[in-house]
């Protein structure tokens, strides 16, 4: 797995690769990386067409018919004329008129999945590519271009690359828990990492400890963001459980709903243009909900811990967290306080992923916990 880690962090760097695959191999370029440089770089290497790869959820978004498809490749051409770095921006935002490919290739597939592993907006540039071609062959010799096959993409199933390894750890008072042990794990690709924090002594801990799942949110628990009540649940969740005498709160990367701090940015920007928190998303090329919980589940094994009551709003969580063998003896629900500036974003949620937060949302004064 060490030539995918480091393809995915020439993805994130902004560096072509090679993906192979039945049915052929494509040089990809991450399109949030794009200059016309690095565009000009892939396309010095081969005559062969320019395609843009985008995921169905965007290719949905845009008013592309492609109601089964995971994946859609659209044909560029050559770009040899105007400004093909213009062109490729405008495809991005209106692919009217441009023809889609029948069938994506694993190639493809792939390199679409690995811009997700990489933390990147998950559309590409993608050529077809010769391996055998004597210049593309000299840098890969050299290792200037990383060269992957898509069946050793496909196999980052949840569990292998990212499964967490317990790293440091120390007793760090909290304001609303003094008692309180942070344990860090770094997943095994070392692109990710996640808190556990003890709450209280575990030995005196209830029968069944609370555990709240909190996804890292820079603004909300950081900033004290107002467009969303993440703070505010953080801080509960850490004060209810010291209040009950103790349990786990897991801090997880997932920053987003799992699609990284600067693709929440960009959603929030088109959420100010109206669409709704799912709906910015998806037209950024994401599903509703990014996230994947086998990270917290194993940090929980690793902690000897198999049931809990659950903290959460999120019907998602208990269903990822008994899917992977930790049982959930009850539910608490966690609120925070609807204001202006969050009211359309707690109701998407409640509409459109299915949270439980009716409470919330029609008495207008959550105080804490309900």
């Amino acid at each position: 797995m060490q030539r995918i880690r480091r393809a995915l962090i020439d993805l994130r760097r902004g560096e072509p690769v090679l993906v192979t695959g039945e049915g052929g191999c494509r040089l990809v370029i991450a399109v949030e990386n794009l200059n016309e440089e690095r565009l000009g770089v892939i396309r010095s290497l081969t005559t062969e067409p320019v395609a843009l790869l985008i995921t169905g959820h965007r290719a949905r978004a845009l008013g592309m018919d492609r109601p089964e498809d995971d994946a859609v490749t659209l044909s560029l051409g050559r770009l040899e004329t105007g400004a093909p770095l213009e062109a490729l921006m405008a495809a991005m935002k209106n692919p009217t008129g441009l023809d889609a490919a029948d069938t994506v290739l694993a190639a493809e597939y792939a390199a679409i999945e690995m811009t997700r592993h990489a933390g990147l907006m998950p559309a590409l540039v993608a050529i077809a590519a010769d391996p055998g071609n004597p210049q593309m062959r000299d840098q890969i010799d050299t290792g200037e271009i990383l060269c992957v096959d898509a069946p050793d993409i496909a196999a980052l199933a949840p569990g292998s690359l990212n499964t967490p390894e317990r790293i440091s750890e120390a007793h760090v008072p909290l304001e609303d828990a003094e008692s309180s042990r942070f344990i860090v794990y770094r997943e095994r690709d070392g692109l990710l990492e996640h808190v556990a924090v003890l709450i209280g002594e575990p030995e005196t801990w209830p029968g069944i400890p609370a555990l709240r799942m909190h996804s890292a949110c820079l603004t909300g628990d950081l900033f004290g963001s107002l467009r969303c009540d993440c703070g505010e649940q953080l801080r509960s969740a850490a004060a209810t459980i010291a209040e009950e005498g103790g349990g786990i709160l897991l801090y997880l990367a997932q920053e987003g709903r799992g699609i990284g701090l600067a693709n929440k940015l960009r959603a929030y920007g088109l959420q100010d243009t109206g669409l709704d928190t799912v709906d910015a998303d998806q037209l950024l090329g994401f599903g509703e909900d990014e996230r994947r919980y086998e990270a917290a589940a194993a940090m929980l094994r690793d902690l000897d811990i198999r049931q809990v009551r659950l903290m959460t709003n999120n019907p998602a969580k208990i269903a990822a967290l008994e899917a992977a063998g930790i049982q959930i003896a009850g539910r608490e629900a966690l609120h925070g306080r609807l204001n202006s500036h969050n009211v359309r974003y707690l109701t998407a949620k409640a509409d459109r992923a299915g949270h439980w937060l009716e409470e919330v949302l029609a008495d207008g004064r959550p105080d804490g916990r309900a």
